[in-house]
């Protein structure tokens, strides 16, 4: 019985996912390079470039996506079955643990095969519908929820990986890319975030963290590089207050930036989204 009931779990989310063109996983390795805010922005992006965009967070233990969305705490429609995500903006449907728990203070206290069932639900029981493409937000690391996403989802498009340029981070980008290639998924490529900041008094740019090092560790994995983000204090305060930086400020050097390190992504598959 119970083999019955998971094969019939793998049936939907080959059902679900087939209705979706385009799955990118957004990752690294080590938190606190801005994974979460390069996700939201990408998803958003594709989304007013008018293709249909789901946002789905599979940081289970520190959902941050419903947050920089501005919707924490939302109720999904659900008819006890299946479960509607949540419309962002037009075009832009999203789900995390973060709009599901009605307390944003509450740890969500799970061990690994509890974490697999949710998963698979995200995958299988909500109601993305034909998109062109599905954004994921992955927690820091290699383990169960990036594991778990790369063996469900079928053919799944590709990786981006973020990191910043400091030594720590890219030995950690350099494993998520280990680890994507070991899983036989297609490397997108590197993202380099928080290169520098322009002071506001002298515009002199000062490297909050070595720059440059995203560029080269691209080149030593031999996948593309994607860009170095700017740091930019309203990345923060959008990502705070649940709005969309790269759509309110457009002709700011990290919204440009963002924009064009999407378009090296999904450069190949672009004309086909």
């Amino acid at each position: 019985m119970h083999k019955v009931h998971i094969d019939h779990r793998a049936s939907l989310v080959r059902e679900n996912m087939a209705r979706i063109k385009h799955k990118i996983l957004v990752m690294s390795n080590k938190g606190g390079v801005g994974k979460s805010t390069v996700a939201v922005n990408f998803a958003a992006l594709l989304a007013a470039r008018g293709l249909k965009t789901g946002l789905l967070d599979i940081d289970l233990h520190g959902p941050s996506v419903a947050r920089m969305t501005g919707r924490e705490s939302r109720c999904h429609d659900t008819d006890g079955r299946t479960i509607d995500p949540i419309e962002v903006m037009p075009g832009l449907k999203m789900i995390s643990m973060g709009s599901l728990l009605r307390d944003g203070d509450t740890p969500v206290i799970w061990r690994g095969p509890l974490k697999l069932t949710v998963l698979r639900q995200f995958l299988s029981d909500v109601n993305w519908g034909g998109l062109d493409a599905l954004v994921i937000d992955s927690p820091p690391g290699t383990g169960d929820e990036p594991l778990t996403i790369c063996q469900l989802i079928p053919e799944m498009t590709g990786a981006v990986v973020v990191t910043t340029g400091q030594s720590v981070a890219l030995l950690d980008a350099r494993k998520a890319a280990a680890f994507l290639k070991r899983l036989g998924i297609p490397v997108l490529g590197v993202l380099e975030n928080m290169t520098v900041f322009s002071c506001p008094h002298c515009a002199k740019e000062i490297s909050l963290f070595k720059a440059g090092g995203g560029r080269t560790a691209a080149a030593e994995l031999g996948i593309p590089f994607l860009g170095s983000v700017p740091f930019d204090p309203g990345l923060v305060d959008c990502g705070d207050a649940g709005r969309i930086f790269a759509l309110e400020h457009p002709a700011a050097p990290a919204a440009a930036a963002l924009r064009e390190g999407l378009a090296r992504a999904v450069g190949a598959i672009w004309r086909n989204i």
